[in-house]
């Protein structure tokens, strides 16, 4: 009797394009775009930008209460004195400057 090898063929036709789909899901979920990498990355992306964040709302506190003490309704005399020399480059008769 002689086989032939066309059952043998296509089993092996299908065995291939099954290894090939797995390689290429298993690919994807490591190296996608919502893969294990990216996932990983994102991840980090995201720690930095909270740092980021906490930095900036710090400054935007900071620049509120700046605001606030020259605001009409409260004026801090201090604040005022040290932005008029900053931005005036004044000072007063009984200082001594030192560069």
């Amino acid at each position: 009797m002689i086989r032939s090898s066309r059952p043998a063929m296509a089993t092996l036709l299908y065995f291939m394009g099954a290894i090939m789909l797995g390689v290429y899901f298993t690919f994807a979920a490591v190296q996608g775009d919502y893969g294990v990498f990216k996932r990983a990355e994102i991840k980090a992306e995201s720690r930095d930008l909270t740092v980021e964040l906490a930095s900036l709302n710090a400054d935007v506190d900071r620049m509120e209460n700046l605001t606030r003490r020259l605001s009409d309704t409260y004026l801090d005399l201090d604040l005022l004195d040290q932005q008029a020399r900053d931005v005036l480059g004044m000072v007063r008769a009984d200082e001594i400057i030192i560069r």
